[in-house]
C-alpha cells in the first residue's frame, strides 16, 4: 500500500479529511501533520504516526516528510504572501522527501487572471510552483463552502434582518467541506489520476437568493436579500469587526472568520459568474452525490463553518 501524508490535520478540512481517511485505509500506511500538538496526540492515542510541522520553516521539513508517496497539502488559513512562502516550503520540502505527487486543495478557476478573487492568487501560484517541481498532481479546485453561506444565514435571522452580499445574480455550486474532506481521501488513494484538476462542486448551480430561499423552506424563516455594492460589503464587514486581511485581529467565536478582502473579492467573482464550476467530478472520484444545499439546511447545526485561524506564527 502506498504512503499517505495528510497535513492540515488540527484545521477544520483536515480533521475531516484524517476521518474519512481512517475510515478507508490502514492507518499504518498514514502520516499527520499539523502544528497543534494537543490535535496530534489524539491520533496518536488512536495508533496513527504524526508529525509537528510548521511549514513558515523549511528547514528540517523534508525529513519529516521521509518515506511517503503521496502528499496532500491542505491550502493554509492565511492569504498572500506568508501563504505562498508556506505552499512553497511544503512543496520542496517534499520533492526533496521523494514525495511523487501531490494533492492540492484550490479553488474553482483559480488559474483565471480575470478572476477578482485575491485569495485565488496564492492557489494560482501554488498550482504553477507544483507543475514547474515536476511533481504529479491533483489539484482539487473547490466551490465555495455551503457552511460559510448557512452561519451567515443564522446570523441574519437572529439579527432579523436583511441579508446583504455582493454576489448579485451571480452562480455557485455550493458544496460541503464534508464532501471535499471525502474528495481529499479519495484522491490521496487512487492510483489512476496523474496531473489532474478536479472541480469538486456542489449538487446544483444556484444564486444567493435561490439559496437564502432554499434556507427559509427549510427552517421557516424569512429572510429577505439585498444586493449591495463592493465598498458596501466591506463597510458591514467593517462593522462587525472583521479584519480586512488576514493579518488582523479576529474576534473569538466570529460568525465571518474570514478577511473581508477575502470575502468581498470572492463575493465579486461570484456576481461575475467567474465561480459558476458545474462539473460531476466528485461523483466520478467518490463514486457518492453531493450533499445537497437542502439536505445541509435540513440539518444547520452539523453544517456551521467553525473556526479558521492558524495557531502558527
Amino acid at each position: 500500500m502506498k504512503k499517505i501524508i495528510l497535513t492540515g490535520v488540527d484545521g477544520n478540512l483536515g480533521s475531516q479529511a484524517a476521518s474519512e481517511l481512517l475510515q478507508l485505509t490502514n492507518k499504518d500506511n498514514l502520516l499527520f501533520c499539523g502544528y497543534n500538538t494537543e490535535v496530534l496526540a489524539n491520533y496518536q492515542k488512536q495508533g496513527v504516526k504524526t508529525q509537528q510541522t510548521d511549514f513558515n520553516n523549511l528547514q528540517g521539513l523534508a525529513e519529516k516528510f521521509g518515506n511517503a508517496d503521496v502528499l496532500a497539502l491542505i491550502s493554509m488559513p492565511f492569504v498572500g504572501e506568508k501563504r505562498q512562502r508556506a505552499h512553497k516550503n511544503v512543496i520542496d520540502a517534499a520533492k526533496a522527501a521523494g514525495v511523487k505527487k501531490i494533492v492540492y486543495t484550490s479553488l474553482v478557476n483559480a488559474d483565471d487572471p480575470t478572476n477578482p478573487s485575491i485569495e485565488k492568487i496564492d492557489h494560482a501560484f501554488t498550482e504553477d510552483y507544483i507543475k514547474k517541481s515536476g511533481l504529479d498532481y491533483i489539484f482539487l479546485r473547490n466551490s465555495q463552502y455551503a457552511e460559510a453561506m448557512i452561519t451567515n444565514y443564522f446570523t441574519f435571522v437572529q439579527q432579523g434582518s436583511i441579508l446583504k452580499n455582493n454576489q448579485g445574480e451571480g452562480k455557485m455550486a455550493y458544496i460541503s467541506r464534508k464532501d471535499c474532506a471525502k474528495a481529499v481521501a479519495y484522491a490521496l488513494l487512487t492510483a489512476d489520476l496523474h496531473q489532474q484538476v478536479l472541480n469538486i462542486n456542489g449538487k446544483q448551480l444556484m444564486t444567493i437568493s435561490e439559496f437564502i430561499e432554499i434556507g427559509n423552506q427549510k427552517t421557516g424563516n424569512q429572510v429577505k436579500y439585498q444586493f449591495i455594492s463592493d465598498e458596501e460589503d466591506y463597510a458591514v464587514f467593517d462593522a462587525m469587526g472583521v479584519p480586512r486581511t488576514t493579518e488582523g485581529k479576529f474576534k473569538k467565536d466570529s460568525e465571518a472568520p474570514f478577511s473581508s478582502d477575502g470575502m468581498v473579492t470572492f463575493g465579486k467573482a461570484i456576481r461575475e459568474n467567474k465561480m459558476a464550476s458545474f462539473t460531476k467530478d466528485f461523483e466520478q472520484l467518490t463514486g457518492s452525490e453531493p450533499l445537497s444545499v437542502q439536505y445541509m439546511f435540513e440539518h444547520s447545526q452539523e453544517f456551521q463553518i467553525g473556526q479558521r485561524h492558524s495557531l502558527d506564527k
